[in-house]
């Protein structure tokens, strides 16, 4: 038998000091511990997640979509509003206390050694569990070749962090491709699926590592468009979501396969997730 320690079933206080909307439906909020003096939980890696508890309400996981630098306890969330959970997450104003335990889960695992090429791809709000990526190879940049970011989203009113792929947009040493589906009146960015952006990415298949998230039939188109480039499913990491109830894989509500997505996850290896997500409503 498992024994789970206490404060990895027992929320923390975290206080909301700021919600800035992203989307119609998604707003970024910044949370700081709200003890005093300031318990932080720790660190989380990127692709981690959090529990998040909504008073009264529930409790719901999102990944830690912050700057994995800090160091302070603050802790970063993009939150859709999909259900009653997130819905009372997504609508809390400042000053609004939330119950938080974590980090959950397997995170990114980003190559060593300086002859590797990163290429990241997001589809929708999968780019919220990547912006830790992006932001600690910035920080590192030396550590990798080239790096590029692959952003896709519905429509350009659904893309998230606008302001900052703006500046990343401006950087020289790193690509970013933005898609949107369909075209739209003033658009000048790439218009269709991810995947057409991906395949125009210059792909270095014996120095490539890609990590994907986003919807699970965009993971997996990615993917393919990737193993048609030779890329292992070795080097190629997917976010598999499904439904965490406790993070700490004693339910079993996140199972898929053999795995515990929230204990074994939600970070795999495509190797791994394969053949799982070929299998229909598994």
């Amino acid at each position: 038998m498992t024994v789970v320690p206490a404060d990895r079933l027992l929320p923390t206080g975290y206080r909301v000091v700021s919600r800035s909307v992203e989307t119609r439906d998604s707003v970024t909020m910044t949370l700081v511990p709200a003890s005093e003096p300031p318990m932080p939980l720790p660190r989380f890696t990127p692709g981690q997640f959090m529990m998040l508890y909504a008073h009264g309400v529930g409790e719901v996981a999102i990944s830690v979509s912050g700057d994995p630098s800090r160091t302070d306890g603050t802790l970063v969330h993009t939150i859709r509003d999909v259900g009653a959970v997130s819905r009372a997450l997504h609508d809390a104003p400042p000053g609004t206390i939330i119950g938080v335990r974590g980090p959950f889960g397997q995170g990114w695992n980003l190559p060593a050694g300086s002859d590797r090429d990163l290429v990241i791809v997001a589809g929708g709000v999968g780019l919220a569990p990547l912006r830790p990526v992006v932001l600690a190879a910035l920080a590192a940049r030396e550590k990798f070749r080239r790096l590029t970011l692959v952003v896709g989203a519905r429509s350009p009113a659904d893309i998230l962090y606008r302001s900052e792929l703006a500046a990343w947009q401006a950087r020289t040493d790193l690509t970013v491709e933005l898609t949107i589906d369909q075209p739209i009146a003033g658009w000048t960015g790439g218009v269709g699926f991810v995947t057409e952006s991906l395949h125009r990415v210059d792909v270095d298949p014996e120095h490539t590592t890609a990590l994907l998230c986003g919807p699970e039939p965009m993971m997996r188109f990615c993917a393919r468009a990737l193993t048609d480039h030779r890329v292992s499913p070795r080097d190629i990491q997917v976010s598999v979501e499904r439904n965490m109830q406790c993070g700490v894989g004693a339910c079993g509500h996140c199972q898929l396969g053999e795995l515990l997505l929230c204990r074994d996850g939600p970070v795999v290896d495509y190797a791994t997730a394969e053949p799982l997500l070929r299998v229909p409503e598994l």
